[in-house]
């Protein structure tokens, strides 16, 4: 087979022409890439560096929402700190409700223009029966009182929003007589009190008690006692000092058990001392059994070892006990006299401000809910209101 020879020209090596033919064409391309690369950068840098100086970085920050949200608000004025709860029913534990209510300011004086109130506690099984005497009694002198309710956990209060009542009920657990569940539901309904700095004096009533007075002569007196009303005095008998355990010396002596009503008022500090107490109450809760009827002895104890110039040892709640029993006597409908308060209000007699008074019991008990109709009928000419 005879081969084709292709003539060359003069002076070429094959090879070297081959290799020059297939790579002068790629630096060309190359350089040109990189060059077409490096004018997009610069185009890119200039647009991004005019939008920032043109529309500014400040603006989209505002709008970047950082995925963390704390668990509060961090406060920024001083209304947010004096301010009381909106929401009564929280989800803190006694343990750290209590804590929290101790909180004291270590200043005195107050940096705004703080109004005392009176807060009403009220203990109560369930249905507040007399509310509509309380209505009353509290109408027009809103920004002075305060309102508490600690029913029976599976309670749940249905007042109107126009009632005093409305949305009060606080956290509650089984309070049992003679118990300290009671004694417990006492410093819960003081601790949630204390929760609002406004404040000043925490008086517990249940859903049976009235007040004797109307809300001006209530409040005057109570905000101008130097002292607070509990009960707390040496009974040497087998109701008083014959309930006392040796166990809890040494804490308590014999000579420092006192007995009172579990009706008290208070002032601020001594609502702090209650519900910060955890010196006595271990001992009150181990030795002091059903049979000794802790939430007779416990407050008056504690406060008269912690306290005692500062009590007027007596209450301010009228109970009758001439029917004799465990329990004082109740009045319903057909005991609602103006002859029956007027007994009340002129045969007592005691000490308001080291000074002999003939006003001695605000409040009353034990009404039934027979009563309501006949106490409204006689509130304003026999209480004032």
């Amino acid at each position: 087979m005879q081969s084709r020879v292709v003539p060359l020209e003069e002076g070429k090596d094959p090879a070297v022409s081959i290799k020059a033919s297939q790579s002068k064409p790629f630096p060309i391309r190359l350089l040109q890439l990189f060059l077409l690369f490096l004018a997009l950068c610069m185009a890119f840098s200039i647009i991004s560096m005019y939008t920032i100086k043109r529309f500014g970085v400040q603006s989209s920050r505002t709008t970047v929402k950082p995925a963390f949200k704390p668990c509060f608000d961090e406060p920024d004025t001083l209304d947010r700190w004096i301010r009381p709860p909106s929401d009564l029913l929280h989800k803190m534990s006694d343990k750290e409700l209590f804590w929290r209510a101790s909180f004291v300011p270590g200043i005195k004086k107050y940096p705004f223009k703080r109004i005392p109130k009176i807060a009403f506690m009220f203990l109560t099984k369930g249905p507040l029966p007399l509310a509509p005497l309380w209505e009353r009694f509290l109408k027009g002198h809103e920004g002075l009182y305060s309102v508490y309710i600690h029913p029976l956990p599976t309670f749940e209060a249905k007042f109107p929003s126009s009632s005093v009542f409305h949305r009060r009920q606080i956290p509650s657990q089984v309070a049992e007589w003679g118990r300290m569940s009671m004694c417990d539901a006492e410093r819960r309904l003081l601790a949630n009190a204390l929760l609002d700095i406004s404040n000043e004096r925490f008086v517990l009533v249940s859903e049976s008690c009235i007040p004797l007075y109307n809300f001006s002569v209530i409040y005057d007196y109570i905000m101008r006692s130097k002292y607070s009303f509990i009960g707390a005095f040496d009974d040497h008998g087998p109701y008083g000092r014959g309930r006392y355990n040796e166990n809890m010396a040494p804490e308590v002596s014999i000579t420092q058990w006192r007995k009172g009503s579990q009706w008290f008022e208070l002032n601020r500090k001594l609502a702090v001392k209650v519900v910060e107490d955890a010196r006595y109450y271990p001992k009150f809760e181990e030795f002091c059994k059903p049979s000794c009827y802790v939430d007779e002895h416990y407050f008056p104890t504690m406060l008269t070892i912690e306290a005692a110039p500062l009590l007027a040892n007596r209450t301010l709640t009228w109970v009758d006990w001439s029917r004799g029993g465990a329990h004082p006597a109740t009045f319903g409908r057909a005991d609602i006299t103006e002859e029956f308060f007027k007994k009340i209000h002129e045969d007592t007699h005691c000490v308001y401000n080291n000074q002999s008074s003939p006003v001695c019991f605000l409040f009353a008990r034990k009404f039934a809910p027979s009563a309501l109709e006949p106490l409204l009928h006689v509130s304003q000419n026999v209480l004032g209101f």
